[in-house]
């Protein structure tokens, strides 16, 4: 029996509010055992929050229930605590590594590994179902 323990991601958005909370639980369920995988944003707006109701429907669409969620706001200890961050977007990843400091900096990287997950805020529901779809997609990349 391995007591090696689980790969632990963290998935970070703008807001916690509607692609790294899906990116996140895409993950765990993909996953299962062998990550631990938690989510944040870089703004502190909706700490606390449930995601966007745009994005749980198109989640729910798709098989997910975000409904548990409540947004997290980024600390260094969420970047310390985590073997991989996964930035949904290129602007993200560069605050992100204004952040980071040697130690966490080699950790970061985009989620899709070519291109951002666009943020489907204040879009229609047909991008929100898109987001679900390169998330999904995106996932097995990370997955051990």
């Amino acid at each position: 029996m391995s007591t090696a323990r689980p790969r632990r991601l963290l998935t970070v958005c703008l807001g916690n509010h509607c692609r790294s909370p899906l990116a996140a639980l895409i993950l765990a369920e993909l996953g299962g055992p062998a990550v631990e995988v938690r989510s944040a944003g870089t703004r502190d707006k909706w700490v606390g929050k449930p995601a966007h109701a745009q994005m749980m429907a198109a989640a729910a669409a798709a098989g997910y229930d975000l409904t548990a969620h409540r947004g997290v706001h980024l600390t260094p200890g969420l970047l310390d605590w985590a073997d991989t961050v996964l930035a949904m977007d290129g602007a993200i990843l560069t605050a992100l590594r204004a952040l980071a400091d040697e130690t966490d900096a080699p950790k970061l990287g985009l989620y899709l590994a070519d291109r951002d997950v666009p943020d489907p805020w204040g879009k229609g529901q047909e991008v929100f179902a898109d987001v679900v779809r390169l998330i999904e997609d995106g996932a097995p990349r990370h997955l051990p």
